[in-house]
């Protein structure tokens, strides 16, 4: 891992030397190529994944066998099923690469001994589950409350730079829209 890396995943932390070699020793650098798996429903969850550069996504299968996407993550984001990781329990979600990444990924084991070694890192890591919670409320309320053309204007502000490179089928998945209405919507946006 390189210095710059590490400081990016923790912006705000203050690192002696001595705690920015423990957090750079924890973290593994993998390259994914667009349409791996890093991780199938019905699996143990050891890691979360920070993402350098590219776009993954975690979606869901029904037991209809529908494909839903979850959640979106580009540069500066985390990724995982976070249920399972935290407690212990099998992925009910996967995790697939839709856009060359590098990624580092962080053992959840690892992660607890940062929070004893570096105790800046679990402030870090308690804001950014905050706002974690906090995004995925309001993507709740949206589902709830808003029209479709209404959530396709949020995606837009949330995820700014990666329509072109998600499909449309996973855009419209996550927007809990047909890709016919994403089509219909992205036409009278096109024209207002």
């Amino acid at each position: 891992m390189n210095n710059c890396t590490v400081r990016e995943i923790f912006k705000g932390v203050d690192f002696s030397d001595a705690d920015f070699n423990i957090a750079q020793s924890k973290f593994e650098r993998i390259s994914v190529k667009k349409g791996d798996i890093l991780l199938i429903a019905g699996q143990s969850v050891p890691y979360q994944y920070y993402v350098e550069d590219g776009c993954m996504r975690t979606y869901h299968i029904t037991d209809t066998g529908k494909d839903v996407t979850i959640q979106f993550a580009i540069k500066d984001w985390w990724i995982s099923d976070y249920t399972a990781f935290f407690t212990g329990g099998k992925s009910v979600l996967n995790i697939e690469c839709i856009q060359d990444a590098i990624v580092y990924r962080l053992a959840k084991q690892s992660m607890e001994e940062l929070y004893v070694e570096v105790p800046g890192i679990e402030s870090f890591f308690r804001i950014k589950m905050e706002r974690f919670f906090g995004s995925f409320q309001r993507r709740i309320l949206s589902d709830l409350a808003l029209s479709a053309k209404d959530k396709y204007k949020t995606f837009l502000k949330a995820y700014p730079n990666i329509e072109k490179h998600i499909k449309n089928y996973h855009l419209a998945s996550y927007l809990g829209i047909t890709t016919e209405s994403l089509s219909r919507i992205r036409h009278e946006l096109a024209h207002e």
